[in-house]
């Protein structure tokens, strides 16, 4: 059954885990990037972090082993892997259900971490991007998930008031990200979605 988000005006949707099931090959680039620079592949871990963009992610390796990698370098590399992988993953069906019920009455959003490119390369190959009325990625916010600037701006590029969205989301950093926007929250779980009012949020100042 699909949520409720009749009292919503926008809906804005993270891309990776939540609306295109990428992560397995985000994990796979990951794990060859370890391999190639010699830190330990946690994959649970490096999921988690899902959301949070690939230089910032280097940078958590090397506080969480304490190493002195470039980021640039590094998560050049990793991206590459990610470019070049031809198994990207497919429209995770629950969500893609939502969007193309809310789409015909709402505005909707990508909120991602991913970059620009890889981003628009990702929703155009699945058919979707021409579906949202904003489309906001790492590159186009300076501060990332989990600060709430990637769905503020979203919001603000549909017209819509905070306090009116709702996000889709896959990780604790997303959800942590959607309450600090003053947004209600579905995180998108084996199980189907299950839903975080921003009541219920430990993040909120």
């Amino acid at each position: 059954m699909l949520p409720e988000l009749g009292r919503y005006q926008g809906v804005i949707f993270d891309m990776d885990g939540t609306l295109i099931d990428t992560m397995p090959a985000h994990v796979d680039a990951w794990q060859r990037t370890a391999d190639e620079f010699g830190f330990e592949f946690d994959p649970q871990w490096l999921h988690s972090l899902g959301g949070m963009p690939s230089p910032k992610i280097v940078l958590e390796v090397n506080r969480r082993f304490g190493l002195q990698l470039d980021p640039v370098q590094v998560s050049g590399f990793k991206m590459l892997q990610f470019a070049n992988n031809k198994n990207k993953g497919e429209l995770i069906e629950i969500t893609y259900q939502v969007l193309l019920q809310q789409m015909k009455h709402k505005k909707v959003a990508i909120g991602t971490g991913a970059q620009r490119d890889s981003a628009v390369d990702l929703l155009m190959a699945r058919g979707v991007f021409d579906y949202f009325d904003a489309v906001v990625t790492a590159t186009d916010v300076e501060r990332h998930k989990p600060f709430p600037d990637t769905f503020l701006m979203a919001a603000e590029q549909m017209n819509c008031a905070a306090q009116h969205c709702v996000v889709f989301e896959d990780t604790l950093l997303g959800l942590q990200a959607a309450h600090a926007a003053g947004m209600d929250c579905y995180l998108v779980t084996e199980n189907g979605f299950l839903f975080k009012p921003l009541t219920e949020s430990a993040f909120t100042e």
